[in-house]
């Protein structure tokens, strides 16, 4: 019976962060045999891919094992929903239409088994600094993209690959930093104060494997990543877990 809603962020396939990208996105596809079975719904959250770009008629190369699997999902009737990171940001088109996947270019609360859900990647949101808003402001401007997009993909690909692993590396993953000093945790704190019935803040991007209370009905959720922990969020009537995927050995 498909009766549970999965999340998970962070896998940045491709990146070289990964000793072997190829078993990495093996290992993807067999989360997602292992879910199909029961699963109604799955959340993608955010930077699957470490790097990302569409042109009007192409696509990086590779992850043709990834992409078939989420189609065959979704031809199947499970529902994916795809929150684009700061690694994947410049999806438009393409997974919808191949796929069947629909995209959230922005935060979206949902409702699930009776549970009000704030949904994001986590990049943007809460207090940042100077730099970041600039970046984060280039990397979104449409006029600059369309500048972008009319060099050759051949000098295009590897430069946002090597910026992408360049970015991975500077922003190394730091412990948690305590309830006062997590931005994510601080943002959901005013969020609430808008939206007061919100009962989990599911969130990637941060590269944790956390469940954090903020009240006694709400929750933060980091769902960690496929780097260090290859992480996931299962969702049903009984309530949220964390969980870790343990490869079959028949997979």
């Amino acid at each position: 019976m498909r009766n549970k809603t999965y999340f998970i962020s962070d896998v940045h396939l491709g990146s070289k962060a990964h000793n072997n990208p190829i078993e990495i996105e093996r290992q993807l596809c067999c989360w997602l045999d292992f879910i199909k079975l029961d699963a109604k719904e799955v959340y993608l959250m955010g930077d699957i891919f470490d790097y990302w770009y569409e042109y009007k008629y192409v696509v990086p190369k590779g992850f043709v094992r990834v992409l078939g699997k989420l189609a065959e999902m979704t031809d199947s009737g499970i529902e994916v929903h795809f929150f684009v990171g700061n690694h994947d940001l410049w999806l438009t088109n393409y997974l919808e239409e191949e796929c069947g996947i629909t995209l959230h270019h922005q935060p979206k609360i949902v409702e699930v088994d009776g549970r009000k859900l704030f949904l994001a990647h986590g990049d943007g949101l809460g207090q940042q600094s100077c730099s970041s808003r600039f970046l984060r402001a280039i990397f979104r401007c449409r006029f600059l993209r369309f500048c972008f997009s009319t060099i050759h993909p051949r000098w295009t690909i590897p430069l946002g690959q090597a910026w992408s692993n360049y970015k991975r590396k500077k922003e190394t993953v730091t412990p948690f930093a305590g309830e006062d000093k997590e931005e994510l945790i601080t943002f959901a704190k005013k969020k609430l104060k808008e939206v007061p019935d919100i009962d989990l803040f599911i969130l990637g991007h941060r590269h944790l494997m956390l469940e954090f209370p903020i009240t006694n009905s709400s929750q933060v959720i980091f769902l960690g990543d496929w780097i260090t922990y290859f992480s996931y969020g299962v969702l049903d009537e009984k309530g949220f877990h964390l969980r870790l995927f343990e490869t079959p050995t028949t997979c």
